[in-house]
């Protein structure tokens, strides 16, 4: 019997999901159905709910309704660690025996991209987080966890950047009692202040790309050999322009995507796709 996914947003029109879990069922031999699903705005829980009356076994959550799937998954199941940590739900599965649990692939998905895509060891170098929204949120803990020298984050609004860094910082203690803690720093700055630090890897998960918006930041901040991610695919934004001009490695968030995607698809179906050509696919298309 085909089991049943799907993805909810809104809008949710312009979601590639489909076509990436869809092409990774192909490729493993899974017997699924994925399909793009438009809840109200105000209607999130009712659709939850008349998927689980249908015997869906899981769902991705995009845009607006990532924190809200963390309000209603806290309620009424479990949420996973790094899901509690990002503020928001991008995966929720639903068990045969009523279980709903709550995960977030996002920073998992990043940090695949960059270690295998991209094959950039993030271990003691310094990263630039440029953005302390909801995106910023959940690639904090897989960040830490990529153990790198330092961490800056950046924001306009710099207490929310020292909100981020809070977390971060909370991180690093509890890693204390582990075998292995932590020796990251994590500190934050402002945009005009970053002209004197130089980064390994930079990451914008701002969404001025969406306006074309240039961030008011210094070409001073690429190292050498610096990476520069930008979490948005499929458009040229001012930061990847910015970056290109100063000599960095710029690459969007196009294998992020697929590589969150696959996280998803590995925690349902228990087996690992392989999404290399599921990339190049989407960039054929695009």
């Amino acid at each position: 019997m085909t089991d049943k996914y799907a993805v909810i947003g809104n809008p949710i029109a312009h979601s590639k999901s489909p076509f990436i879990h869809l092409a990774f069922a192909a490729q493993t031999g899974q017997d699924i159905s994925y399909e793009r699903i438009l809840a109200p705005l105000d209607g999130f829980e009712a659709t939850i709910f008349e998927l689980i009356k249908k015997n869906y076994k899981g769902v991705n959550v995009t845009v607006p309704f990532k924190f809200e799937a963390l309000k209603f998954v806290s309620q009424h199941g479990a949420v996973n660690p790094l899901a509690l940590t990002a503020g928001a739900i991008n995966t929720i599965r639903f068990g045969e025996d009523g279980t709903i649990i709550g995960e977030n692939t996002d920073g998992i998905g990043l940090m695949n991209d960059i270690a295998h895509n991209l094959k950039f060891d993030i271990r003691h170098k310094k990263v630039l987080l440029l953005g302390s929204g909801g995106a910023a949120f959940g690639i904090l803990q897989p960040l830490l966890n990529a153990n790198p020298s330092l961490i800056v984050i950046s924001n306009r609004t710099l207490s929310k950047a020292q909100e981020a860094a809070k977390i971060v910082s909370g991180l690093i203690e509890a890693s204390q009692t582990l075998a292995h803690p932590s020796d990251t720093t994590c500190m934050t700055q402002s945009y005009e202040n970053l002209g004197d630090n130089a980064f390994d890897l930079v990451i914008n998960s701002t969404s001025t790309g969406l306006t074309d918006t240039a961030l008011p930041i210094p070409n001073t901040i690429f190292a050498k050999n610096c990476l520069a991610y930008d979490m948005m695919y499929g458009r040229e934004t001012p930061f990847m322009q910015q970056a290109r001009a100063s000599g960095a490695q710029v690459t969007d968030g196009l294998g992020m995507l697929v590589e969150q995607a696959a996280e998803a698809f590995y925690l349902w179906r228990t087996v690992r796709p392989e999404t290399h050509n599921v990339m190049q696919q989407i960039r054929t298309l695009s």
